[in-house]
């Protein structure tokens, strides 16, 4: 049944989804839509946005510019939580969506939209990224998910509609892939990678190098940060943007960054994705070499058992959640001695940690020397092996 809605703001990307879902809404809901992009670093995909939004039935078209925001409080905060989640995937995607639905809906209010609408489909995990966060912000907000119930049963079927009507689209069916840009990552599913055996072809792949092409001589790079945040590279101080930028290049060219993964979703099924995250996968080694010598062990465990739920909670939409902004202020406060400068070398898809150091390092020489030291006495080794194997010893004698 179709609402009663007078205004809608549209998650835009100018793809094939929200290009056909412009369209189909107007003719469903006969209702004024305003189409919003926001610009996270997808870069060529904004190019001819207005005029592709305007001929199909948007009334006007916001381009936010939240590309600093995007990486200075979403993706450097994942990096120090070391958020990743299933142990590969570095939430390219799960990271962008808070920030865009969160844009959306200041601009829903500012236009007097009643309804919201984005164009992830039905079974992945960004229509409950963008609702939860939806609903975390704007309680009443009513929302609009097409591929939930309109007529299309697949991305062939929206191809065919985009002919029909002479709306002009990147994707055909000998390459119906999904992908979402931005400068986080780049991601790919559909088509041939619906095949979990099927190598991904060498063509797909925007940001990095194979490890074939990559150069035959190493980069090597010093990274410093402060408080856990990246600021420089090779003593060169940047903006968030300007820095994973930089990084993007240097350690696409190198090979870096390139994931192929089966990941469960929210929703309930197996996936699989391919991942381009190629500056972002240098920043994560980088600042746990750093961590190494500026977090106290136990800070570092706890951190680490966080992780995982942080990235659990980023993957699954729930970065508005109080549970998650709780945590948010714990991981925060962990980063005050995360200070310093690491030296990485990248070569043909490795990232090797060459140094570290920090005016805030836990880590003496003195104490961990092999060499004559008046520092550690050895000899008290003995009574804490002792103390700790207390225990074994007496399962070992219960079951003698």
């Amino acid at each position: 049944m179709v609402q009663d809605i007078k205004k809608i703001v549209l998650a835009y990307s100018g793809g094939l989804d929200t290009s056909v879902m412009a369209k189909w809404i107007k003719e469903t809901y006969r209702c004024e839509i305003v189409a919003f992009t926001a610009d996270i670093g997808q870069g060529a995909e904004l190019s001819g946005l207005e005029e592709k939004a305007l001929s199909t039935g948007c009334s006007s078209i916001f381009i936010e510019d939240l590309r600093d925001e995007f990486v200075r409080d979403y993706v450097f905060y994942a990096i120090k939580a070391k958020a990743v989640y299933e142990g590969c995937y570095l939430l390219g995607t799960s990271v962008a969506r808070p920030v865009i639905a969160k844009r959306q809906i200041e601009i829903a209010q500012k236009v007097g939209a009643d309804a919201v609408a984005h164009g992830a489909t039905g079974k992945g995990n960004d229509q409950v990224r963008f609702e939860l966060t939806y609903y975390s912000l704007k309680p009443d907000i009513k929302v609009i998910a097409p591929w939930r119930n309109w007529p299309f049963k697949s991305r062939t079927d929206c191809i065919n509609y985009a002919k029909e009507h002479n709306i002009p689209v990147t994707a055909t069916a000998a390459k119906p892939y999904s992908m979402d840009a931005n400068l986080m990552h780049i991601s790919y599913e559909g088509g041939i990678l619906e095949d979990p055996w099927a190598a991904p072809p060498e063509d797909i792949f925007l940001l990095t190098k194979s490890v074939e092409q990559a150069p035959n001589e190493p980069t090597v790079l010093t990274l410093a940060f402060e408080r856990g945040v990246p600021v420089a590279i090779n003593g060169e101080a940047m903006s968030p943007v300007d820095l994973l930028t930089r990084l993007n290049e240097v350690a696409g060219l190198n090979g870096v960054g390139r994931v192929d993964i089966v990941e469960n979703r929210f929703v309930g099924m197996k996936s699989r994705g391919v991942y381009e995250t190629p500056g972002v996968t240098v920043l994560h080694q980088a600042h746990r070499a750093l961590e190494s010598i500026t977090l106290d062990r136990e800070v570092m465990r706890l951190r680490d058992g966080l992780s995982i739920k942080v990235a659990e909670l980023i993957y699954n939409g729930f970065w508005f959640a109080p549970e998650f902004q709780h945590i948010k202020g714990m991981i925060e406060g962990m980063m005050e001695n995360v200070t310093g400068e690491v030296k990485l070398r990248l070569y043909k898809g490795n990232v090797t940690t060459l140094g570290r150091r920090s005016p805030y390092s836990l880590y003496s020489e003195q104490l961990a020397t092999f060499e004559a030291d008046q520092v550690y006495n050895q000899a008290d080794a003995e009574g804490f092996i002792k103390l700790n194997a207390l225990r074994l010893r007496r399962q070992a004698q219960l079951r003698g």
